[in-house]
């Protein structure tokens, strides 16, 4: 028994000295499982959950964030889709990035669910949600050595929002499944996807918008057959972590902001349109489009070269959530880019 106990014992210390592999960097350079873990915390552990204090012109609010994993070279910040959706749809990499050694950060933006959620309408612009992400980049003490960003949908507007403005304090970008023109978008959805659709179908959710219905049951009943689980996520079960997100959607902001469905979109955001810009995007940035997705491939790609250190990454199988319904292709494809940009000389 004493001889079993020495070798468990002997074997926990191995294991706790056991390299991380880090994106561009050898086995020997790696930080160990027990340094990946080590956040230097003091007093009551929180599992790297933490409260930001966010300053507004409507006042301090906190958002909430959770750290995964410790490595000064690499620290992505996830960036939901919604606007007001939560990062737990964004759970999935929590699947892959710890075996990479990557330091990265789940994060609920002001107004979802696990954050604050103030009533003031004046907080909800691309403007006021790029000063809250800059602020969340300097409580992780991140800076242009170490920081990417990772934004999905809405999250990719807010990423190409922030490195237009910030990415002098950037390392890298990632814009999954966003193009860079809502109207492009709505033009898309329209021309493209809902032709596919049946036309009795299109006619009757359009009715049901017109009359400004959106709660109604009906409403999603016809949107998650015919539209959801074709180009959101095609996945014929959704994940528990993508349902639990939707179910703590802040609806009233995801109105103001994107519409009231996926299906287009007529918020705030509507006449929203960087594509001009994106030459102004000088970091290393990936751009990912998916097959079925709400956004055009082709359009995504074209992004890819339209910033000035591009490259692009296709999903065959996935749609607006590919993480999830091509998941080896874009989390694959997400690794080797960061390691890629990590390496460079």
């Amino acid at each position: 028994m004493r001889f079993c106990s020495l070798l468990l014992l002997a074997c926990l210390l191995a294991y706790s000295c056991t390299p991380v592999v880090v994106a561009g960097e050898q086995d020997d350079a790696a930080p160990t499982v027990k340094e990946y873990f080590n956040y230097g915390d003091s007093g009551v552990q929180t599992a790297g959950v933490r409260m930001i204090p966010i300053t507004t012109t409507a006042g301090t609010f906190k958002v909430w964030t959770k750290r995964f994993g410790n490595n000064p070279r690499i620290k992505v910040l996830l960036l939901h889709g919604g606007p007001s959706f939560t990062h737990e749809y964004m759970e999935c990499f929590e699947s892959f990035f710890p075996k990479e050694g990557i330091e990265f950060y789940e994060y609920d933006q002001l107004g979802s669910y696990y954050s604050d959620q103030p009533k003031d309408s004046s907080l909800w612009t691309t403007e006021r949600f790029v000063e809250e992400v800059e602020q969340v980049r300097q409580a992780i003490g991140a800076d242009k050595n170490n920081f990417y960003i990772l934004g999905n949908s809405w999250g990719g507007i807010l990423g190409m929002e922030y490195a237009l403005k910030y990415q002098q304090h950037m390392k890298g970008l990632i814009v999954a499944n966003m193009m860079a023109s809502i109207p492009d978008y709505v033009r898309y959805a329209n021309e493209v996807l809902a032709p596919q659709m049946d036309p009795k179908v299109v006619a009757e959710i359009r009715d049901i918008e017109r009359r400004g219905e959106h709660t109604s049951p009906r409403y999603q009943e016809l949107l998650m057959p015919h539209f959801y689980a074709k180009h959101i996520n095609r996945l014929p079960e959704w994940p528990e972590a993508v349902m639990r997100s939707m179910k703590h959607m802040n609806y009233d902001i995801y109105k103001m902001m994107q519409g009231p469905s996926e299906f287009g979109a007529s918020g705030r955001l509507a006449n929203w349109d960087r594509k001009a810009d994106l030459k102004n995007i000088s970091i290393p940035t990936l751009m990912i489009g998916a097959k079925y997705d709400t956004m055009d491939p082709k359009a995504m790609e074209a992004q890819s070269k339209m910033v000035k250190n591009g490259s692009y990454l296709f999903c065959p199988n996935g749609s607006h959530m590919s993480m999830w319904d091509d998941q080896k292709v874009f989390m694959d494809g997400v690794i080797s880019w960061i390691r890629k940009v990590d390496g460079a000389k």
